[in-house]
């Protein structure tokens, strides 16, 4: 039995790069994985969800809701949330 690749199997069963499927997929990984930072840096700062909504003026739930999947999160609420509610700095790279 051949072994496969994490990007063969995308490859084999979302399609290459770059097709609209594949892309999609790629999309709401990069944005699961913002809501998974987003939970791991509230809780080293041993923050709970409820604390961190009332920094931010935001319902415990819309915290809930991002850091399970991270999506229709604006550039706002994401640097209210990392620099006002935790403390910390944004960095957002482009790779054209």
């Amino acid at each position: 039995m051949e072994t496969k690749t994490w990007t063969k199997i995308k490859d084999d069963i979302y399609g290459s790069k770059g097709t609209e499927r594949r892309d999609n997929l790629d999309r709401d990984f990069e944005s699961f994985k913002i809501g998974l930072q987003l939970r791991q840096a509230r809780e080293k700062k041993e923050m709970t969800q409820e604390q961190l909504a009332a920094i931010v003026d935001k319902k415990r739930t819309y915290i809930s809701r991002i850091e399970n999947n991270g999506s229709n999160l604006t550039l706002k609420t994401l640097f209210d949330i990392v620099e006002k509610g935790l403390g910390g700095k944004v960095n957002i790279s482009i790779e054209i």
